[in-house]
């Protein structure tokens, strides 16, 4: 299958369900009691709203009463969600301005997983994401943004500063970075309003689930 590869032992669920919305809470549950069974060091949170995202797909896209599985697999660090159904056509992301119906649920998913993606079946498809596992899954997000100011501050400066100044300086760049962001989305055709929108999300469920 594209983009995975099994290289260690791993554990296995398959949950069948009807594609409804008075099934997605069901499936909600199985899940959590499946995850406390195997011991997992996940929040249930975060597997929740995603289950929640590749369930409510199937119900809006490919139709109430499809019959679908939600296959939950645990290998290494990482905790991976698939939902199968009987239709071969793959979402995609889209730009802004086609509204929910158009994957905004998908922009979530791409959001909350540390990797997502699609895969034809012989039956139809696949939508997938993987949660990451580590207990210090945060601390790379948070070298990744120091390292984007300080090397975005250099750009802009010129000058490498220490102690307050630093501080002060990078706090300057986080405003000067979001807001050159910003203007980037809006000129490749999307809604900033939505970006930050996305990001809030984003960054709530992480803080919630820490």
């Amino acid at each position: 299958m594209p983009g995975y590869e099994v290289t260690e032992p791993r554990l296995r669920c398959v949950l069948p369900f009807e594609a409804a919305p008075a099934e997605v809470p069901l499936l909600r549950r199985a899940t959590v009691k499946q995850l406390n069974r195997w011991g997992m060091p996940v929040p249930c949170d975060e597997a929740e709203l995603l289950v929640t995202e590749l369930a409510t797909n199937v119900v809006k896209h490919v139709g109430e009463g499809t019959p679908a599985v939600l296959i939950l697999e645990w290998s290494g660090e990482r905790l991976r969600l698939e939902v199968h159904d009987k239709s071969p056509v793959v979402p995609s992301l889209r730009k802004s301005g086609c509204g929910d119906e158009c994957g905004r649920g998908l922009h979530l998913l791409a959001a909350l997983a540390v990797d997502w993606g699609t895969v034809p079946t012989a039956a139809g498809k696949a939508v997938w994401c993987e949660i990451g596992l580590s207990a210090g899954s945060a601390c790379p997000r948070l070298e990744r943004a120091a390292e984007a100011l300080e090397n975005y501050e250099g750009a802009r400066e010129g000058v490498a500063l220490h102690g307050r100044a630093r501080e002060s300086g990078l706090e300057g760049s986080a405003v000067g970075l979001i807001t050159d962001l910003l203007h980037w989305t809006a000129a490749q055709g999307y809604d900033p309003e939505d970006i930050l929108d996305w990001a809030q999300m984003h960054y709530e469920a992480e803080a919630e689930a820490a």
